[in-house]
């Protein structure tokens, strides 16, 4: 089914959008989620609490583009799922991407420093069309998809050391790009 006749049946409130949805995007929301999450019972959870999300979300919003739209779904509620898990146990793939930017990025932890988060985000979108394509879908596949490296490696054909050079290059290349937009890092 195509993503307008699945947001149509949630305009409807139709229940058969949720079971289009999952049939859809059932697992690329748990491959999101399995990326931040390791135990199996948390990504289920994740998952379906992403058509819950979508459910409640549309209308009134519109999505323009459903596959990112439930993407980011999932991803805000397995980070949330992570923070409140990470007191407990910790998933050390993630801890791993999360160390990797961290040279970039501040942590936010004040009102000033959300709105200053915003505008990184502004810029990181902005950075993202100046690199080749590869570097581009490798950095937001790591980093945005919390693809790990063997993975990366395999879907663009790479040894993992080609793959964390080319992370590294593009994140000093951020590094670089934010500092001279005047971003405090």
């Amino acid at each position: 089914m195509e993503d307008e006749s699945i947001v149509y049946l949630y305009l409807q409130r139709s229940q058969q959008a949720i079971l289009e949805t999952k049939k859809k995007y059932g697992a690329y929301c748990r491959v999101i989620a399995r990326n931040i999450l390791s135990n199996y019972s948390d990504i289920e959870e994740c998952e379906n609490d992403t058509y819950l999300a979508a459910w409640n979300t549309i209308p009134p919003n519109i999505p323009r583009k459903f596959s990112v739209f439930l993407g980011r779904i999932t991803r805000n509620i397995a980070l949330d799922k992570h923070g409140y898990n990470t007191a407990k146990k910790r998933n050390s793939e993630f801890e791993v991407i999360l160390a990797e930017l961290e040279e970039c990025i501040a942590s936010i932890h004040t009102v000033e420093a959300e709105y200053e988060a915003g505008e990184i985000a502004n810029y990181i979108n902005k950075f993202l069309y100046t690199i080749d394509v590869q570097s581009r879908n490798i950095f937001i596949k790591r980093y945005w998809y919390s693809d790990s490296i063997a993975e990366l490696s395999r879907q663009f054909d790479m040894s993992s050391s080609k793959v964390k050079s080319i992370l590294f290059r593009t994140r000093n290349k951020l590094r670089f790009y934010l500092e001279k937009e005047g971003v405090n890092i």
